[in-house]
């Protein structure tokens, strides 16, 4: 598994992560999940990103990672009312529950990166999260900070001097911090995570989506009929086939500043599929620039600004 240094943390990253959430929201049991992660870490996939609000997804992860915690680089995210979590989301209080529970339920004495999880701009500058993120770095309970959001609060967060890492939706259906974050992340050599990076699937028909994801995939879904592109109509030739996945996998990983892009699955047969697309080398030029074009073009005759998921 190709690897890159993440940012100004100094970390030595993979280019495919795991997202947890699926093995919450969509039901996956110890057994599978078990599998799923030893593939990845057996193949070199060393990141793994979680969050306070994933149903079961710590607790799951805990189980699973055991003696190999030291082999990754564990992010997760912070802000909401998890189990057992009382208050008002994005205190100072809440956020110290959520470290606490993230800790014991990852059976794990530090954090990697600890992410605010997409609160909007004015948390950001007026609330009390930032100052709880800076408290838990220096009680050694995380080693980096981030956010993990989109548009101008992604913006805002990537100008703060003490932010060392971003989590920003970038996909070919979500171009937006594209253009707004990534030049900034570069000139400060942040760490950065691509979240949603095959776009929630946005190819598929939405009967074809399961639980809760068809709401995530259906804004994706839709500015994809907009786009009205195809792999093949973008010059992305894999010898008669569309092939989705790849195409938007190696294009979300061919944006400059792009660390690492994480994948979430609920089936052992993706991870090798995954592992084999992340090592390839950059989209051509020609396909990149089709597809940029395709997503503004697609964005004028919408009428309205395609902003990030958050």
């Amino acid at each position: 598994m190709k690897k890159t240094v993440f940012g100004n943390t100094g970390l030595q990253v993979s280019r495919l992560g795991f997202g947890s959430a699926p093995l919450g929201y969509l039901g996956v049991d110890q057994a599978r999940a078990m599998i799923i992660l030893n593939r990845l870490l057996d193949a070199g996939v060393n990141l793994i990103d979680a969050a306070c609000c994933y149903p079961g997804a710590e607790e799951m992860l805990g189980k699973c990672l055991g003696a190999r915690r030291d082999e990754l680089v564990l992010v997760t995210k912070c802000g909401h009312l998890a189990d057992g979590v009382t208050g008002t989301e994005w205190s100072a209080d809440v956020i110290a529950q959520n470290v606490e529970r993230s800790l014991r339920l990852l059976k794990t004495d530090h954090l990697d990166v600890l992410l605010l999880h997409s609160c909007d701009l004015n948390t950001l500058q007026h609330g009390a999260a930032l100052p709880a993120l800076f408290k838990a770095q220096r009680e050694g309970k995380t080693r980096f900070i981030g956010y993990s959001g989109d548009n101008d609060a992604a913006v805002y967060a990537a100008r703060l001097p003490e932010i060392q890492v971003l989590e920003l939706s970038i996909n070919i259906c979500d171009q937006r911090n594209i253009e707004q974050v990534l030049p900034i992340a570069r000139e400060r050599n942040l760490g950065v995570l691509a979240k949603r990076p095959i776009a929630n699937a946005a190819w598929k028909p939405l009967t074809d989506q399961a639980g809760l994801y068809v709401s995530y995939a259906r804004p994706y879904h839709e500015r994809l009929q907009q786009m009205r592109i195809t792999p093949a109509s973008v010059g992305y030739d894999t010898n008669g086939h569309d092939d989705w996945p790849e195409l938007a996998l190696r294009f979300t990983l061919s944006q400059p500043g792009v660390h690492t892009a994480i994948v979430g699955t609920t089936n052992p047969a993706n991870v090798a599929a995954n592992l084999q697309i992340a090592n390839m080398e950059p989209l051509p030029a020609v396909v990149t620039e089709r597809l940029r074009a395709a997503f503004l073009t697609g964005e004028k005759q919408a009428g309205e600004p395609w902003v990030g998921l958050t």
